[in-house]
């Protein structure tokens, strides 16, 4: 079969993949325990690989399958009470807006073992709020289309270490590189994220083909291992960006600002600066109600993090433009003035 790419910089690529053996199920089963006579409501699209590989476990389980046409936080609240669902499959923006639901502790979700966050990077505030109001049953795996599944944070992972991504499951295998080749083992040093296992597919259909280094795939991602071997995504590994001569990775200023009282969501990107190379725009969307200014903005982030991590410009908007899948679409926001 061919699953496309999310498209979050340009069109959406073909990704080829033979299955070579059922036994690949092992490597979701695993860590996130779907079982046979679950309720799966299966919320992330299934057009694209984490609604459609869970719609096929889930049929294979012979699980009870809940789905709908469109995504919608009140309606999918309501499906998985009276449903009665154990397992819920969601992308992170879907959580976002669930847990913005007023409405949200007036429906019983107690049947829920298994919330499986997938598709784009969680945020640690996002997870931690999804692990109060659901308890411990946050299961953030981290992966591609092209290279299938990564690691898997189970909640005792997330209780651990929030923010990680997690472990490799049964027969995966996750390295990180240095920008020349050599293999990082030192805990907290960030790298290239390369993942082999028997999922990753064999190159674009319109040819060509993700990085490798000793038989496993890049992801495009860096990330770091804390001392425990789970793994933690700092971003893209072109989303990195130096400014004034300082490396910065977005993702931590993103999480940083998405904690703070009274805003909803935040993206940000790298923007050409005649003084320093580059700078960091920071995009941020509003809770109802809530009122901060950029200054506020900036100088929590200079209180917590280094100066040169401070964004240069803080944009106020409405809502994130996001693709089918749920992910920032960073050509539009590129696009903005």
């Amino acid at each position: 079969m061919v699953l496309l790419t999310g498209g979050t910089t340009g069109t959406p690529k073909g990704a080829p993949r033979q299955v070579r053996s059922p036994l690949m199920a092992a490597q979701f089963l695993d860590r996130v325990p779907l079982r046979r006579g679950d309720v799966v409501h299966i919320a992330a699209p299934t057009f694209h690989g984490t609604g459609l590989t869970q719609f096929i476990m889930a049929l294979a389980l012979g699980a009870t399958i809940v789905v709908r046409r469109r995504f919608d936080a009140l309606g999918t609240v309501e499906s998985v009470a009276t449903h009665r669902a154990t397992a819920l499959i969601v992308v992170p923006t879907m959580l976002q807006r669930i847990l913005a639901l007023d409405e949200l502790a007036r429906h019983d979700t107690s049947s829920l073992r298994v919330i499986m966050s997938a598709g784009a990077l969680l945020p640690t505030d996002l997870g931690n709020r999804v692990m109060d109001a659901f308890g411990p049953v946050l299961h953030n795996l981290y992966g591609s289309t092209e290279c299938a599944v990564a690691t898997v944070a189970m909640p005792a992972d997330w209780l651990a270490a929030p923010g990680t991504a997690g472990l490799p499951p049964v027969g995966c295998q996750v390295r990180l590189y240095d920008e020349s080749a050599r293999v990082v083992t030192t805990p907290g040093v960030t790298g290239r994220i390369f993942v082999g296992n028997g999922l990753s597919f064999g190159g674009y259909s319109g040819g060509g083909h993700k990085d490798m280094i000793d038989g496993l795939l890049s992801t495009g991602d860096l990330g770091h291992l804390d001392t425990g071997g789970r793994l933690f995504v700092d971003g893209r590994d072109d989303d990195m960006i130096v400014s004034g001569g300082e490396n910065v990775f977005p993702v931590e200023v993103e999480n940083l600002v998405e904690a703070m009282p009274g805003v909803a969501e935040v993206a940000s990107i790298g923007v050409a600066d005649e003084e320093f190379g580059q700078r960091l725009r920071l995009f941020v969307v509003l809770a109802a109600g809530a009122t901060l200014s950029e200054i506020t903005i900036r100088d929590h982030v200079r209180e917590n993090l280094a100066r040169f991590k401070v964004p240069r410009e803080v944009v106020f908007l409405s809502e994130l433009p996001r693709t089918a899948t749920g992910k920032v679409a960073i050509r539009e926001l590129a696009a903005l003035p």
